[in-house]
């Protein structure tokens, strides 16, 4: 099979079930599922291949069912991962304050790009796994949960997953899609949105290359029998001021009070009306991004995260003190601000050498079995837009060891550029898929 596929062959359905199979029973090495990783990165695969990956990596566990009061209720987002992309930890339960329910299966962090469970585990006693019928108790009193692939649930890509991140084939096509629809149809969702980004700091530098994903997992979705549409979003600055776990959770904690960062507030709202008006909890995006905002200023979406935090492991008193803003979580020892080396308007702040140098300080990990720095991170002092003197502190690194190298510094002196304006274009460019107001970009706008 693996040379069949090296050879630029389609594999058959049966083959692929035999391969989804023997990774979800170890009956495979892992060199061998590393190679036809490898081969599927390098050759591709036909639609139907991919589809029939995605079906098998669906059935390796159990396929989640719900109550019938819940039919069209059910939905979920997905990203393909960005720098300082937290949006998961906002919307989940800002959709479950406007009725709906969230089973969100996330992921670890790949390459340069950060987890939404790292994020969560920074969180002292929040547990990611969780069985089915915990699920379903957790979304039936909170409305949201935030879960990883267990033994029961995908627990082929749970595997894919992790050999993909060690052998250079995080971008491939094929793999990026089943890994994404296998665990979202396995869910049973009534709606899908994808956020799907290019720019620097995603995993697909040029749009066409990103529409092409978006397309092909709408698709693909459709076919699983799931609503599912996508959003083009730019990834070439941070996403909001703060990159790294446990920043990452206090920024979001900041929004979920109606204090977030112009550009995070702005993908939680078009994203979240998106899924309302997809599931008919909200007659128009207009009424869907009301929703949303209304939620995230009357305290509604901080007190599902916070139930969600209890309902998940987090003692009552630490959730309560974390979104009152009390500084309960993991802080890295040492701190460090770089200044600004000439004065200006800031033009962009490059996503990728910030996460790099994160990822070298211990933010992310070169194996599997490495541990994660939960404490390490960046605060963005200044972002894009912002003016800026010569001699202004514009970052502060969060670190412990290893200590922030002058190549490190340099590296991130780099990422920033200042000139004398800066034209600002919108960070959501096109919907893909939606049934209304496709390739709207003024609803996509908070």
């Amino acid at each position: 099979m693996i040379q069949k596929k090296r050879d630029k062959q389609a594999l058959n359905a049966e083959e692929i079930r035999y391969f989804v199979q023997g990774v979800t029973k170890q009956t495979i090495q892992d060199c061998q599922i590393g190679a036809m990783l490898m081969a599927i990165r390098l050759q591709g695969m036909t639609q139907e291949e991919t589809v029939n990956l995605t079906k098998e990596m669906k059935v390796s566990g159990v396929t989640l069912q719900w109550p019938k009061e819940w039919l069209g209720l059910v939905v979920d987002k997905h990203s393909t991962g960005g720098v300082g992309d937290k949006v998961s930890l906002i919307l989940a339960p800002a959709l479950a304050a406007c009725g709906c329910k969230v089973p969100m299966i996330s992921g670890r962090g790949l390459g340069h790009t950060g987890g939404t469970l790292d994020k969560m585990e920074s969180i002292p006693g929040f547990n990611v796994e969780q069985s089915p019928g915990k699920m379903k108790d957790i979304l039936s009193k909170v409305g949201c949960c935030i879960v990883g692939q267990t033994a029961k649930l995908v627990p082929a890509d749970k595997k894919l997953y992790a050999i993909r991140d060690m052998t250079s084939t995080v971008d491939s096509l094929p793999l990026i899609a089943a890994s994404i629809m296998s665990k979202k149809g396995a869910e049973s969702l009534t709606a899908l949105m994808l956020d799907v980004k290019f720019g620097e700091g995603a995993l697909f530098k040029e749009i066409n290359s990103a529409k092409e994903l978006a397309q092909y997992l709408v698709d693909i979705g459709n076919d699983l029998g799931v609503q599912t549409a996508a959003a083009l979003s730019r990834m070439d600055s941070p996403i909001g001021r703060c990159v790294g776990n446990s920043l990452e959770v206090i920024e979001s904690i900041e929004c979920l009070n109606g204090r977030g960062p112009k550009d995070l507030e702005e993908l939680v709202i078009c994203l979240g009306s998106h899924l309302l008006n997809m599931c008919k909890k909200a007659e128009s995006l207009e009424a869907g991004e009301k929703a949303i905002k209304d939620v995230l200023k009357n305290g509604c979406a901080l007190d599902k995260f916070q139930a969600m935090l209890v309902a998940q492991g987090v003692t009552t008193d630490l959730a309560k003190d974390l979104c009152q803003g009390m500084r309960v979580l993991e802080r890295a020892v040492k701190q460090e601000e770089l200044k600004a080396q000439a004065g200006g308007v800031v033009q962009a702040i490059h996503s990728l050498p910030v996460a790099k140098v994160l990822h070298e300080l211990g933010a992310g990990r070169d194996q599997l079995d490495h541990s994660i720095n939960w404490s390490v991170g960046i605060e963005l002092l200044k972002t894009v837009g912002d003016k800026i003197n010569k001699g202004d502190p514009w970052i502060r690194v969060h670190f412990e060891n290893p200590s922030l190298s002058e190549g490190q510094k340099i590296r991130l002196q780099q990422s920033l550029v200042i000139g004398e304006e800066v034209q600002e274009g919108p960070l959501v460019i096109e919907i893909i898929g939606a049934q209304s107001q496709r390739g709207n970009r003024h609803n996509c706008s908070p």
